[in-house]
């Protein structure tokens, strides 16, 4: 049997699929960051299922008995408290040694904070990276941020609540200006999204917020503007090619009076 990698809702019970309420229903057993936790969302959708822990403490000792269970035929579904196993959540390491063993990994998705936060910050970028928790270190995370100032897309971390005031100090002395979205308590009932300046967001959380927080940073200044302007050249250049306009040709007349690179021009209109 596979090992079935099922994401769970980030704070509303709703959010889970149907695949995954199916495959939680049918497994021999569910490993799980805290029973008590999961336990609360199968009640909720009339599921009864033998629950494991399998958690940051124990993955080391659990992974080699699960890879036996799952060589002996046993259906084994892996959660954590929200979102999906592996990304800051225990599972990489089974994950990973059941590939190594040849065992098959299904992955069954759904609800995401990174997504959900990007989406709702507004920051309007087609490129971001993911960086997980923000160092706990005011040195690593200046070092962070230095490594941040070239990146020309968003930014989405988690962040403790506790820790959210000196970070977002932090980073608005390293990043000043930069467009921010504090994301509190995504898709529970007390949801809140501030967007601001880091600068307006350090002011506004001088104090430690209550709840599970993602953190939005937005592209450097002006370059939406340029992902807006490199579109609009490459629409000149396809309407230029429709029009009869020789490909490359094209090319190099837009980048001439558009300054975007011709070889980035060219190969979009392909």
């Amino acid at each position: 049997m596979p090992l079935a990698v099922c994401a769970t809702p980030i704070g509303n019970l709703a959010d889970v699929t149907l695949r995954v309420l199916e495959e939680l229903g049918a497994a021999d057993v569910v490993l799980c960051e805290d029973t008590r936790h999961t336990r609360v969302l199968l009640e909720r959708h009339g599921i009864t299922a033998r629950l494991s822990s399998y958690h940051q403490h124990n993955e080391a000792a659990r992974t080699a008995g699960t890879l036996e269970s799952l060589r002996a035929g046993e259906r084994i579904a892996l959660v954590s408290d929200a979102g999906l196993p592996g990304i800051n959540d225990p599972g990489a390491r089974l994950i990973a040694a059941a590939a190594a063993e040849g065992i098959e990994v299904m992955v069954l998705p759904g609800a995401s904070a990174v997504e959900t936060a990007l989406v709702v910050s507004g920051v309007g970028a087609a490129r971001y990276q993911f960086v997980g928790y923000l160092p706990r270190r005011t040195g690593e995370l200046r070092a962070l941020a230095g490594e941040l100032r070239s990146w020309r897309g968003a930014v989405v971390a988690f962040e403790s609540p506790r820790r959210l005031p000196a970070s977002l100090g932090v980073l608005a002395a390293e990043l000043p200006g930069r467009s921010a979205a504090v994301c509190r308590e995504l898709t529970k009932r007390f949801e809140e999204v501030v967007r601001g300046s880091l600068e307006e967001l350090a002011e506004r959380f001088a104090e430690p917020p209550r709840g599970e927080i993602t953190l939005v940073l937005g592209p450097p200044e002006g370059t939406v503007r340029e992902a807006m302007d490199e579109d609009a050249a490459r629409a000149a250049v396809a309407a230029l090619v429709e029009a009869g306009a020789a490909r490359r040709t094209a090319a190099e007349v837009v980048s001439g009076l558009t300054g975007v690179a011709r070889n980035a021009l060219y190969r979009g209109s392909l």
